[in-house]
């Protein structure tokens, strides 16, 4: 029996839709926090149940697959959780959290041209992801130690291999670092001489829409056009530095006004139902910081697209990510009317 069959009016029905997707809204984040909680809490086996459940509601879930592969990871299941982040790898393939923590268990599994080929993806993927490019680096370490070794085996005598060898070995064993996972204890004679490649905890952050392709830098036009473009273009950047700082000092109403009215929300939620989940997220506890750079405009007559590197930083979250909006000029003002995140 339908809703309307029972006499609810449409207008009910509307607020009960608005309703039930916040509820789920919540129920999601606040399932992902809970898995998370528990792993932090080394209660692998009850995240991974929490997560297996959950999964089978949204199985392409990339947040839930990520902390899954994590889970299996210090349950001590490497090659459950390579197919995890094997598969994170194939449906979001501009995502270099998988590429990374793939890296990592094919380090411990002492698999290197493997774990390079693995970083060398995640860095194609993001050329500014700093954890991948370290643990490139501890990777190359290890392969030119094994090939100083060889080297030494063939000819004990060669006294260029010697002082190499003995040089990245103290860098390695200067080098360690604490990790954001407590990797299980080896015995001294199976202690490494490099920190162990630095693994991702955190799940990255998927879009939501359609992934967008990047702008192409607009040709060099006539002067007159070339000058109301610099205009627009000055306008535009403004605008959006206006919007990443309203989002920074969680100004939730200054940052709202730069959306137009009919912005596509993501999801298809109603504007009332995602101005609420924008409320709720910024102003939780804790600081934001949100930078712009590499800005790249481009603009025709009163619409425009803006594609840049969102640099997004909180308490929990780090994240580095490429972004177009598509915008509108009204009234003399920049709006926001459409976002995409993400590249291939």
């Amino acid at each position: 029996m339908s809703l309307f069959s029972c006499g609810i009016p449409r207008q009910a029905l509307r607020t009960l839709t608005i309703l039930v997707c916040l509820v789920a809204g919540h129920a999601y984040a606040d399932t992902l926090q809970e898995a998370s909680k528990l792993i932090k809490q080394g209660q692998y086996a009850q995240a991974l149940d929490q997560l297996d459940k959950f999964l089978v509601a949204k199985p392409k879930d990339a947040q839930a697959r990520f902390l899954r592969g994590i889970a299996l990871t210090e349950m001590n299941r490497p090659n459950d959780a390579i197919v995890v982040f094997q598969r994170l790898t194939e449906d979001y393939p501009e995502l270099p959290e998988p590429y990374n923590n793939l890296a990592v268990i094919y380090a411990q599994q002492k698999q290197y041209e493997k774990a390079k080929g693995a970083l060398e993806m995640a860095i194609r993927t993001h050329p500014s992801y700093a954890t991948a490019h370290e643990n490139l680096g501890d990777i190359y370490a290890r392969l030119a130690s094994q090939a100083y070794d060889k080297a030494l085996q063939l000819d004990s005598s060669n006294a260029s291999a010697q002082s190499k060898l003995a040089l990245i070995r103290d860098l390695m064993t200067t080098n360690v670092r604490t990790t954001t996972q407590t990797p299980a204890k080896p015995s001294e004679a199976q202690k490494p001489t490099v920190a162990p490649p630095t693994p991702v905890v955190n799940p990255p952050v998927v879009a939501t829409s359609p992934v967008a392709k990047p702008v192409e830098v607009p040709k060099a036009a006539a002067p007159e056009k070339a000058n109301a473009q610099t205009t627009n273009n000055a306008e535009i950047g403004k605008a959006l530095d206006g919007w990443a700082t309203a989002w920074s000092n969680k100004d939730v109403n200054a940052y709202l006004s730069h959306y137009a009215a009919d912005f596509k929300t993501p999801g298809g939620l109603s504007r009332a139902a995602w101005e609420t989940e924008r409320r709720q997220r910024i102003t939780k506890p804790g600081s934001i910081q949100v930078e712009i750079e590499k800005l790249n405009v481009k603009v025709t007559d009163d619409t425009a697209t803006a594609t840049f590197r969102q640099n997004y930083r909180s308490a929990s979250l780090k994240v580095n990510s490429t972004k177009t909006v598509s915008l509108v000029k009204r009234n003399g003002k920049w709006l926001i009317i459409n976002e995409l995140v993400g590249s291939k």
